[in-house]
């Protein structure tokens, strides 16, 4: 079977390193999943998501000249429009509920509030609102600093 850049594979988890993890195929070839591609977040340690002899599905990104092959489970899960959970070999997800790096990137939308006329801020309505209460609270700064004087700040030669 010849294995080209795109093909949805399967294999087992036979080998897990610092970088990434080795997966042998049907066909008795191995390919490697990079750390970078095994979950959309950050994945600081690869054995929170795959384990030894865990059976994965994943996409071939590349088949170099020498015949390594680069597998991405990251884009196999995007492409489906899923996240990238995978069931480790103790039927647990994964990803831990509280981890808010491995979910979706959160995208601006807009902020909630609205205009008295109903209708939604521009970006550029939000920063005019940013600047104006930045500014309040650093007068409001600036004016208790000077109400408690300059102790320890004094110049040389001055007392």
């Amino acid at each position: 079977m010849q294995i080209e850049e795109g093909a949805i594979v399967s294999g087992k988890v036979t080998g897990i390193t610092d970088f990434g993890a080795f997966v042998e195929l049907e066909d008795g070839k191995t390919g490697m999943v990079h750390i970078s591609e095994v979950a959309s977040g950050y994945v600081k340690d690869i054995s929170e998501h795959l384990q030894l002899n865990q059976e994965v599905k994943a996409k071939v990104i590349s088949v170099s000249d020498t015949g390594k092959i680069s597998l991405s489970i990251k884009k196999l899960g995007s492409d489906k429009g899923e996240g990238s959970k995978q069931q480790n070999g103790r039927g647990k997800s994964s990803q831990k509920s509280g981890d808010s790096r491995s979910s979706a990137p959160r995208v601006w939308q807009g902020q909630k509030t609205e205009k008295p006329s109903g209708e939604k801020q521009s970006f550029e309505d939000m920063m005019a609102s940013f600047k104006k209460m930045s500014d309040e609270k650093m007068s409001d700064l600036k004016r208790s600093d000077s109400k408690r004087g300059s102790v320890g700040y004094s110049r040389r030669g001055q007392k």
